[in-house]
């Protein structure tokens, strides 16, 4: 008796699995081509060019005399650039007193930036971590103070510091930079997620008090954050203006935004003292006093990153 055998059938389309059963073959499907947006280039391109073009006249009127500032074209250079000379009078200008503005600026602004940073991160920490009675209407009250204009302000501000004789001293400008609502807000929203709830309990546990964890252990965490109030305030007094216009009356504590500004009316003030050529000067002097402020956000920038507890405690 002969077996046939059955016909062999052709290897189906699907492949089979080493259990046998039957594995499809997916393809992914294919992306659509990324479809470049014209009308949103051309509007990133003109905001762009919104911020940087006062910058580049700036940078570019800083190499011209004060004629060629009228009757050059702005945005290009004159036929006799003089950006070093222009420096050199600007800082020797009245016995250099544009670096003894300068110096002002610095300790002004530095000092406020450091002191707001630190009060802000004590207050933020104190709203984020501890229940007390009257917590959310304080915090409140520090919403509502975000609103207030810093120029109204000033006239309040100053009949206050007259009637304790800090009017025309480094305090008068100091000490209300201090006060930081915006930076409260930030570092308390920073804080809630910032800081654990459980890293501060373990530290409770071994014996930590209160003080010793803030400083070891919550302003380690709130590094970003304190970077970011600092850079905030710094950029905020170092252009000031009105605060210092009403509070010195001694040339010599004027900081930057006033001295140029008092230059600026000497150039433009029509009287029998006016020069024409300090133009040059204030317009190189802008150009300087904002280097330093450059200077800060390339140093301060790496620093501005998040997540420094994650990993500290398992959840």
């Amino acid at each position: 008796m002969t077996t046939t055998t059955p016909p062999a059938t052709p290897r189906a389309a699907t492949n089979t699995t080493a259990t046998g059963a039957p594995r499809t073959a997916h393809r992914r499907p294919r992306r659509p081509a990324r479809r470049r947006s014209t009308p949103l280039t051309i509007v990133m391109l003109a905001v762009l060019a919104y911020f940087l073009l006062p910058l580049f006249w700036l940078l570019i009127a800083s190499t011209k005399s004060t004629q060629d500032l009228f009757t050059s074209f702005g945005l290009w250079l004159s036929r006799s650039p003089q950006l070093l000379e222009n420096i050199q009078e600007t800082l020797t200008h009245d016995d250099g007193v544009f670096l003894h503005w300068l110096l002002n600026t610095v300790l002004y602004s530095v000092g406020s930036a450091l002191g707001a940073a630190l009060l802000a991160a004590a207050a933020g920490y104190g709203f984020a971590k501890y229940r007390f009675w009257g917590n959310n209407a304080a915090f409140a009250m520090v919403l509502g103070a975000i609103m207030v204009p810093t120029t109204a302000l000033a006239i309040p501000t100053y009949l206050l510091f007259a009637k304790v004789d800090l009017v025309n001293t480094p305090w008068a400008i100091v000490l209300p930079s201090l006060v930081s609502p915006f930076g409260l807000y930030l570092m308390r929203i920073y804080a809630q997620d910032a800081v654990p709830d459980s890293l501060l309990e373990a530290a409770r546990i071994d014996g930590a008090g209160e003080l010793r964890i803030f400083v070891t252990i919550a302003l380690r965490l709130l590094a970003p954050g304190l970077v970011t109030v600092v850079l905030f305030t710094l950029v905020a007094t170092w252009n000031n203006y009105f605060l210092p216009l009403i509070m010195l009356n001694d040339p010599r504590l004027y900081p930057v935004t006033v001295g140029l500004s008092s230059w600026a009316s000497q150039a433009v003030g029509g009287g029998a003292g006016a020069d024409s050529n300090m133009l040059a000067l204030v317009v190189t002097g802008s150009l300087i006093s904002i280097i330093p402020l450059v200077v800060a956000f390339l140093l301060l920038q790496r620093y501005w990153q998040s997540g420094l507890a994650t990993g500290g405690v398992k959840q």
